[in-house]
């Protein structure tokens, strides 16, 4: 498992432990894959592991969606971020990975 896959681990556990209903998986683009649940962040050892919204981004836009420079609505429309699944619930974990709600 990669540094980068490490350090969102790290950050995200605490923020999605608890509040998130469902899965939702992050591909880091050219990184790996992180998969966001009820108890927390973790590595997903397959691309195809499901999950109720994959949100496709590279290092640098989650990196910026995360610290709160990049709206993830605005990363979305402009294309740096893609969605496959429910764009509802895409903004529901975009809430928490910014720390501005629960989904």
């Amino acid at each position: 498992m990669s540094a980068i896959i490490d350090d969102y681990i790290t950050e995200l556990s605490p923020k999605v432990a608890g509040t998130l209903r469902g899965t939702a998986k992050l591909v880091i683009t050219d990184v790996g894959s992180v998969l966001l649940d009820d108890t927390g962040a973790r590595a997903v050892e397959s691309e195809h592991e499901p999950a109720d919204v994959t949100l496709i981004a590279s290092d640098a836009v989650f990196r910026a969606i995360l610290s709160g420079d990049q709206n993830p609505v605005m990363a979305f429309m402009s294309g740096k971020l893609k969605v496959d699944g429910g764009t509802q619930r895409a903004l529901k974990v975009s809430a928490i990975l910014t720390g501005d709600g629960a989904a």
